[in-house]
């Protein structure tokens, strides 16, 4: 089902006499293609949730519209919508079982919906083997753990087949590692069953590796969309380039004079078309290149080995204040070879690892060849 939201806008009156109006989301326009997982991306207050109840029904929006397909929803209740909804806490009812937990929403369907009771069973054992949790359908919640509880609320939102699956951050609740399996067993179902999703997360990570594409928001205003990869590659403006990343973007307060990029003193890229001005610079963790002979002259404090790769944590006196570390986090292979006892350490720069963003608005700068 495709899903299309139309200049949507939501309001909420300010309860304090003589206060703004909180503008939770301002003027959202974007299509979800049919049978896609798309992720809405950002901190806390951003409206993602805010977007979510608005295409479920929950909320009502300020203004614009809301379409499945071609039918317009915007003032269709929510039981009539055909949505599945998952909340951040399960919402569970403790006193049921599993299978009646499942079962609740199909008994509630009335009319020509109505179904028999052999019909809801043989569709509560399907969807509860789609999720792995057949052989708990006696158990009552809490008796599961937090991954168990969680496959149960979403057998729960699938058992009606809706038109759309909705998910307000369905893992915050598990640790790291349950968390990790949780979203690859979401994207899977939501493969198998070609139902259009929307998964709402903080969690950058999240909703990078299982969205087919992601809106990345802030203050009720959509910054970018796109691919997650596209957007971690090419972001549009410096909150996008340090929203996405783990270790998150270094931020170097820069200068671009004479068709160059000087961090500091140090001269560190060529900027053709680029007019003097000064710039944050941005350069993701991965982007620097240690070499004896590098552009870019950092003091060293420590190394840190993590397997894989190995972390070279340094300072610079450029470093921004915009920037989310107090220090520069390197990411190279485990196989380079690092100097601990060496007082400085210097990089050569991956040319598509860094970003040049206006000092007044933020936007992106983009460096020509």
């Amino acid at each position: 089902m495709r899903v299309k939201l139309e200049n949507l806008t939501r309001i909420f009156p300010n309860r304090n006499k003589g206060g703004d109006d909180v503008v939770a989301v301002n003027n959202f326009t974007y299509e979800i293609p049919d049978g896609k997982l798309v992720g809405l991306l950002g901190p806390s207050g951003c409206g993602k949730s805010t977007s979510l109840y608005m295409i479920c029904g929950l909320q009502k929006p300020t203004s614009g519209k809301i379409y499945f397909g071609d039918e317009d929803v915007t003032d269709l209740a929510p039981e009539h919508r055909g949505v599945g909804l998952v909340f951040q806490n399960y919402a569970l009812y403790p006193h049921m079982t599993v299978k009646q937990n499942i079962l609740f929403p199909l008994q509630n369907l009335k009319g020509e919906d109505k179904l028999d009771k052999d019909t809801m069973l043989e569709r509560a054992y399907e969807v509860a083997r789609l999720v792995q949790i057949d052989e708990l359908m006696d158990r009552k919640p809490a008796e599961l753990s937090g991954g168990q509880q969680q496959r149960v609320a979403i057998a729960r939102a699938l058992v009606k087949m809706p038109r759309v699956l909705l998910l307000d951050e369905p893992l915050s609740n598990l640790d790291a590692r349950l968390r990790l399996q949780t979203r690859e067993e979401i994207k899977k179902i939501q493969q198998s069953t070609g139902i259009t999703t929307v998964f709402v997360t903080h969690d950058q990570e999240e909703a990078m590796s299982i969205s087919d594409s992601i809106v990345v928001m802030k203050l009720g205003v959509v910054q970018q969309t796109g691919a997650p990869q596209d957007v971690y590659d090419n972001p549009i403006n410096l909150f996008v380039a340090k929203f996405l990343g783990t270790p998150p973007i270094n931020v170097f307060d820069g200068e671009v004079k004479d068709g160059a990029l000087y961090i500091g003193e140090d001269k560190v890229l060529a900027t053709p078309n680029v007019k003097d001005q000064k710039v944050y610079v941005g350069i993701r963790p991965e982007g620097f290149i240690p070499a004896e002979k590098g552009a870019l002259h950092c003091s060293l404090q420590n190394v840190e080995v993590m397997g894989r790769d190995v972390s070279i944590v340094s300072t610079n006196k450029a470093l921004s204040s915009q920037s989310a570390n107090k220090v520069i986090r390197s990411i190279v292979d485990a196989d380079t070879k690092i100097d601990r006892n060496a007082k400085e350490v210097a990089f050569n720069i991956k040319p598509n690892k860094i970003f040049l963003f206006n000092k007044k608005t933020e936007e992106r700068i983009i460096v020509g060849k």
